[in-house]
Parts: C-alpha cells; sequence; structure tokens
C-alpha cells in the first residue's frame, strides 16, 4: 500500500508522462526528490504499475536503469514481488546483446538494465538505434549518478568520447526520461534537472522525519586537526589552481597529484587519533543503544589503514 507521499508523488508524475510523450519536443519528464528511506523503489514499481495501464500509452515499454549490477538485482526483487500490481513479469537484460533483443519490439515490457550495456561496441563513437517508438519511459534510479557526458570529451588517445547518458539517448531518441533520487546535484557540468526536467516532488527528510517514514538522523562534529608545514599549504595550493576551471583532460592527471593530499589526510598519526576517539565514543555508547557503525574514508586506502589502527587498539 503506498504511503500517502508515495501516492501523490505517483499521481504527478503520471500526469507529467502523459504530457511529456504527447510533446513532440521535450523528453524530460521531471525528477522526484525523495529522501533515502522513505520508499523510493516503491515509488518506482508504483509509478511504473501506473504507467503500463494507461490508455494514451498504448501499451508502453518501461526501462528501469541503474549503474551498478548490485542496485539492478535488488530493484529487480522488488518488482518481481509485484507482479499483480504491474501485471506483467519483469525482465533482466543479462548483456548488451539481449538488452537490443528485449528493446527491438513492438511494444510492451519491463526491462531492467544498467547503463553501462549502452555503451557502444569498441571503435564506435553512436550506439545503435534500436526503438523509434515515443511510447518508452526510462525509470534512472539514483538519477543523479551517471546520467551525464552529452558534450563530450578527448581522450588521452585522442578520441571523442561521450558519457553513457548520451549513447542510451541514441538507442532510444523519442524516449522519455524521469529520475528518481534522494541527492540531486546541481553543477556545471552535471546538474540532475538539466537531464531530467523539474521536480515532480520533493519529499525531504524532515518531512520524512515529521511523518515517520525515516528515524532522525542527529549530527555530532568531532574535528581532527592537520598540522600543515609551509611546503604542504603551497602544495595544496597547487592544487586548488590545478582544478579549478579545469578541463576533463587535466582533472584526471589531477589525480596522481591527489595522492598527495591523501598522504596528508590519511597520515598515519591523524588515523591513530580518529580511531581511538571512534572507538572510545562507540563503546561508550553501546552501553546505552544497540547498533553498528560505519565509516567512510576519502579513499580506499585510507579506509584499509584506519581499520588497521583499529585492529591495533582492539585486536579481538
Amino acid at each position: 500500500v503506498a504511503a500517502y507521499h508515495q501516492y501523490y508523488a505517483v499521481q504527478k508524475a503520471v500526469k507529467e508522462t502523459l504530457k511529456t510523450v504527447n510533446d513532440e519536443e521535450d523528453q524530460k519528464i521531471g525528477v522526484i526528490w525523495h529522501t533515502q528511506g522513505s520508499g523510493k523503489s516503491l515509488s518506482m514499481v508504483f509509478y511504473t504499475g501506473q504507467i503500463v495501464v494507461q490508455p494514451e500509452m498504448k501499451n508502453p515499454t518501461v526501462v528501469i536503469l541503474t549503474d551498478r549490477n548490485d542496485l539492478d538485482d535488488q530493484l529487480f526483487s522488488t518488482f518481481a514481488n509485484c507482479i499483480s500490481l504491474l501485471r506483467q513479469k519483469p525482465v533482466q537484460a543479462e548483456s548488451r546483446q539481449h538488452l537490443k533483443e528485449l528493446l527491438k519490439v513492438s511494444g510492451g515490457g519491463i526491462v531492467f538494465t544498467t547503463i553501462q550495456k549502452f555503451y557502444p561496441e569498441d571503435g564506435e563513437n553512436v550506439f545503435e538505434k534500436l526503438s523509434d517508438r515515443k511510447n518508452i519511459v526510462v525509470v534512472a534510479d539514483e538519477a543523479h549518478r551517471s546520467q551525464y557526458g552529452f558534450a563530450g570529451r578527448v581522450d588521452e588517445e585522442g578520441n571523442l568520447k561521450y558519457g553513457n547518458a548520451k549513447y542510451l539517448r541514441d538507442a532510444l531518441p523519442h524516449a522519455s526520461f524521469i529520475g528518481f533520487t534522494g541527492t540531486p546535484i546541481e553543477k556545471e557540468d552535471k546538474d540532475t534537472k538539466k537531464v531530467f526536467g523539474e521536480y515532480i516532488d520533493i519529499y525531504d527528510i524532515a518531512q520524512a522525519v515529521r511523518d515517520g517514514a525515516t528515524v532522525p538522523i542527529s549530527y555530532e562534529s568531532r574535528l581532527v586537526k592537520i598540522k600543515f608545514n609551509k611546503e604542504h599549504i603551497e602544495e595544496i595550493d597547487d592544487e586548488i589552481e590545478a582544478i579549478t576551471g579545469a578541463t576533463p583532460e587535466q582533472l584526471e592527471k589531477s589525480k596522481k597529484k591527489i595522492a598527495k593530499i591523501n598522504s596528508v589526510v590519511g597520515h598515519p598519526d591523524r588515523l591513530a587519533d580518529i580511531a581511538k576517539d571512534v572507538v572510545e565514543h562507540f563503546e561508550e555508547r553501546k552501553k546505552v543503544f544497540e547498533g553498528k557503525a560505519m565509516f567512510v574514508a576519502m579513499t580506499r586506502q585510507i579506509a584499509v589503514d584506519l581499520y588497521e589502527q583499529i585492529v591495533k587498539l582492539r585486536p579481538e
């Protein structure tokens, strides 16, 4: 059963979809911005279940798009448990060739795929057109990610490359697009609204907590100072100068330089301080609350190094 925020978001999304599909120019249905944990996956199920029965859609194909295999599997499992609502069995594309077969149809179907399957064959810069139909709706999960790269860039070998989102539109030039996300972004080269359209519905964390849809989040600032010498400050100034206004190629080159900053942030002495502070804090907290802890690090190497510092303190 849909919660009220899901019900109203889906009703508005269906209305925008019907309007967009009948528009000769605009393919952007919009963005549903619902905070994490508020039932976004089920909202996508409810939306799809409504779209497939609309007479104006004329037996549409709905493409459920993710950018990771584990998300594809997870979302597919959710949809597979709602067949009675969807009135059909969703199908998961197993390969690029399988995806082409699923989309080269005259109508119908709920197709799951990762966006990477739309990457063209080696040496090609355009993906094969799979369908000219207008009644295809692409539903992008985590729509703030992997949905950019329309302008293209030149790689190290001098070849012009685009993002997978451009190749997706090569394949389905008349499809309509709707994005679901808990964290839309607005940057010069990556803007969720520019790709999918205006916000259809916003259900933020404050409202979700008030409704009891998600649990409240409490923040406690913990500052671990970094002692920089003059040489380090000059290095960081150089990094900022290199990154500001840089082209994608320049940013790629700067990744090697970023390792210097990582070595400062992930210095063993600093990680030892962090490990000691967190271990003491967590053990005190466990006296009152049951629960788990999660660490988020700047790089994988720092994550490994922090783990080792924790093991030194608590080898058991």
